[in-house]
């Protein structure tokens, strides 16, 4: 209960990611079925029916469509036409999953309104990022549109709402994760916490290798979508919500990791950029032909005499060693000392 004369307490929804898939072919389902049946926080659905595929749209309000191109008697791309038509559908990503991989179709799926295109059966460990990352853009979409109703509602929620907002305004644009802002804020604030409690800190750095060869070789909108990739996966490596993935600037990301070790801290490293390399991104001009990432891994317990920019620095140079012993590796500071 709010005390007189102070706001009530105002907490933005907690959506969870839900999948609708519309594909006539039951193999299809059950194969895309297997892939996400072990994520606890995703909520899988299909249709077989395309001409139910609106209607159950509408009714279930997904935050992902993987829509199938070819059906008998339909037309995907006029599907996504019609979610597009719909007020309540027309923020909904949509991720074409189509058996062939042909510039024509993927430049026509864009242009009627899709987010993505996937030639199906995709790799688990993308599809699970992919879903991820147009999931929490939509779901960050829901979320502001509900910080704007608090907003409309009462001049009395105003604070609260302004600080949900701040919350959506700490996002990178691009990548849609923690911009840099949010990343200085969260190690300010979990240094403090730890010098308190007396508990580790652990930060990740990585960057892109050979990110600017890339960039190069397939021009600056293949490179964005790169870094949206890659943005993703490491999203999908955190465990525990208090873990923080940040875009530190350019092609660097870091993650911090309150309260955890530093051998915890090296395995999340290892997951990171084990899962970027699964995704086999090709990188032709790279020494290992598709993209990678270098990881330095620094830990410390806050103290007085140290500060925040030591850990900074120690994951820096852990850093420098990743690239150094030929990247597509961690390196834990530790190791160097």
């Amino acid at each position: 209960m709010s005390q007189a004369g102070t706001a009530p307490e105002i907490a933005l929804t907690a959506f969870k990611v839900r999948v609708l898939l519309v594909d006539d072919q039951l193999m299809v389902v059950e194969a895309v079925r297997r892939m996400l049946a072990d994520q606890p926080d995703i909520e899988f659905h299909f249709v077989t029916d395309p001409a139910q595929a609106v209607d159950i749209a509408l009714r279930m309000q997904p935050t992902v469509i993987l829509q199938d191109l070819v059906m008998p008697g339909w037309d995907g791309f006029e599907l996504i036409r019609r979610y597009r038509a719909q007020a309540s559908l027309a923020h909904v990503p949509v991720i074409v999953l189509s058996s062939k991989e042909e510039p024509t179709s993927k430049a026509h799926g864009f242009a009627v309104g899709a987010n993505d295109y996937l030639v199906k059966l995709p790799d688990r460990v993308e599809l699970l990022a992919r879903v991820r990352y147009h999931s929490n853009a939509c779901i960050s979409l829901l979320q502001r549109d509900e910080a704007f109703h608090f907003l409309r509602e009462s001049q009395k929620n105003l604070a609260i709402a302004n600080i949900e907002l701040q919350k959506l305004a700490a996002l990178d644009s691009l990548t849609g994760i923690a911009n840099r802002r949010r990343f200085d804020e969260a190690v300010q604030h979990e240094w403090q916490r730890g010098q308190r409690e007396r508990r580790p800190l652990s930060l990740l750095l990585g960057d892109i290798d050979c990110f600017k060869m890339y960039n190069d070789t397939f021009g600056h909108l293949a490179g964005d979508l790169c870094l949206k990739k890659a943005a993703a996966v490491l999203t999908a490596c955190l465990k525990r919500p208090a873990d923080l993935a940040a875009r530190y600037g350019g092609e660097e990301f870091a993650i911090v990791l309150p309260d955890t070790e530093a051998a915890g801290a090296r395995v999340v490293a290892e997951e990171c950029v084990r899962s970027l390399a699964e995704l086999r991104l090709e990188n032709p001009q790279a020494s290992h032909g598709f993209v990678t990432m270098s990881v330095g891994v620094a830990t410390l317990i806050p103290a007085p005499g140290i500060s925040p920019a030591d850990l900074l620095e120690g994951a820096d140079r852990a850093l420098y060693a990743a690239k150094e012993q030929g990247r597509n590796r961690s390196v834990s500071a530790a190791q160097l000392a």
